[in-house]
């Protein structure tokens, strides 16, 4: 869930997000090297895995709860704020999530966006396996999601913000949805680009242009 209280301006929440697509900043060496072990783990673009559609989980034992918590070390390894189970090339349906150093992490199985709002807002977005792309994607600011927990109890939850996008980020990869596919042309070409070739991409004149409703450009 959001946190409660005055709403944070949707500029300043995405940050976080767009972060996983680049090495942070002001992290020690000891973080670094986890994350790096972390990253060793995510699937890359380029894999059909990323691509495919996962399956609904339909037995929820030890395994599937010890998957989960892999998950979630890997997500906070990684300084990543949410993961997919395609990422880690499980086709079930299966993410994480954790928005903020002071929320708890979320398991969200056999996820479904029940409603999404009309309100939508335009921020960048990074991916873990997309290293080193930040692209500009339009998604709505409030969604209400259902689904259950690692002991198959159905549960649901209202998220906005950078929670909300987060969500809609995570459950399409299950669907074999990148924010690449999400973006406008020109910033997709230049994205499969840097993919490619091994580069980096960054949408231009953010900083200079700073409109709201956007993610500001130190992520």
């Amino acid at each position: 869930m959001a946190e409660e209280g005055t709403p944070t301006p949707v500029e300043e929440r995405d940050d976080e997000l767009a972060t996983e697509a680049g090495e942070p900043e002001g992290v020690d060496q000891e973080a670094l090297e986890r994350r790096s072990a972390a990253l060793a783990e995510v699937v890359k673009f380029g894999d059909p895995v990323l691509k495919s559609t996962a399956s609904p989980v339909t037995v929820f034992d030890d395994e599937l709860a010890a998957e989960a918590d892999r998950m979630i070390r890997l997500m906070r390894d990684a300084i990543g704020v949410g993961l997919a189970a395609t990422q880690l090339g499980t086709l079930r349906r299966m993410l994480v999530f954790q928005v903020g150093s002071e929320a708890e992490p979320t398991v969200l199985i056999n996820p479904e966006i029940e409603w999404r709002s009309e309100d939508a807002a335009t921020a960048e977005e990074g991916c873990l396996s997309l290293p080193g792309v930040i692209v500009d994607v339009e998604r709505p600011l409030y969604v209400r999601a259902r689904g259950v927990d690692v002991h198959g109890d159905p549960f649901s939850l209202e998220a906005s913000g950078l929670e909300a996008r987060v969500i809609q980020h995570e459950v399409d990869h299950l669907d074999g949805v990148l924010m690449i596919d999400r973006t406008e042309r020109d910033q997709r070409k230049g994205a499969l680009k840097a993919l490619r070739e091994g580069g980096t991409y960054a949408p231009e004149g953010d900083e200079e242009e700073g409109e709201p409703g956007e993610a500001s450009t130190e992520e």
